[in-house]
């Protein structure tokens, strides 16, 4: 058991845990940005249906989503290593960084394909067929009406996964990586003060999950200002339908064929 509450040691752990706040950050952007590319690399066969390539994306995928992320973060830990070694490469001397962030990067590189994957296929098909019919080539397509609005549909998942990933981060301390979990599991064994040093981590953590929320909610706004309310949208659409409707009852006689009722 530890030591009797006090709320005290909450406001002096914060300061602590806030300086290993810059490994936590590293962790979450080097994972970001090489999720960003492999998730774009395994995107592709699958949007294009390469045949082999299809197929080990999906392997890909299916392993890095459908195990845990601790258990990827041993098996590279302790198995990459072992595998390098038939090719005559040493990396035992490596950081503990280096094997965190390639784990998570592969991690959220599973993810983020789906992501681009499903952003890119949402976009009408008849954006693009207008725009070979205008002239413009497979790329200039893809950049000027493709990409734009696949970003702006990927906006609400991509924030919540890179929610996700701040969160998941918390299990690098497993292979001695000192960072804000590891801190706080450091400091509650010192002073044996263990739920306030998990209180001043959990106040850490929402406030930087609220903030980044907040942040790509204003991004998603941005990106959605050229779009018309689908509210309104609705709106107009049920009113000319129902016009319709109406012209069409109006319209119905039995010597046109309609059934008298």
């Amino acid at each position: 058991m530890g030591a009797p509450f006090d709320f005290s040691y909450v406001l002096s752990f914060l300061p602590k845990l806030l300086s290993t706040l810059g490994v936590t950050m590293l962790i979450v952007a080097g994972s970001l940005l090489v999720g960003i590319v492999v998730g774009f690399l395994v995107a592709l066969p699958r949007l294009y249906r390469i045949p082999v390539l299809n197929a080990f994306s999906k392997v890909y995928i299916s392993f890095f989503r459908g195990t845990p992320i601790l258990i990827q973060l041993f098996l590279f830990y302790y198995g990459l290593p072992e595998m390098l070694k038939l090719v005559h490469i040493d990396m035992s001397r490596a950081p503990v960084m280096v094997f965190v962030i390639l784990t998570y990067g592969l991690h959220t590189g599973a993810f983020m394909s789906e992501m681009i994957r499903a952003s890119v296929t949402a976009v009408d098909r008849g954006q693009v067929e207008a725009a070979y019919a205008m002239g413009m080539k497979g790329h200039q397509a893809f950049l000027r009406i493709v990409l734009p609005q696949a970003i702006a549909i990927a906006v609400p998942v991509f924030s919540n996964m890179v929610i996700a990933l701040l969160k998941d981060t918390s299990l690098a301390f497993t292979l001695g990586l000192m960072e804000m979990t590891g801190k706080a599991q450091t400091l509650g064994n010192i002073t044996q003060h263990f739920i306030e040093a998990y209180l001043a981590l959990a106040i850490i953590y929402l406030v930087i999950s609220f903030t980044l929320e907040k942040l790509l909610l204003r991004a998603e706004r941005i990106l959605m200002r050229h779009e018309v309310p689908e509210s309104a949208a609705r709106k107009r659409f049920r009113m000319q339908k129902k016009w319709s409707y109406r012209r069409i009852i109006a319209g119905i006689r039995p010597e046109k064929g309609g059934a008298e009722l």
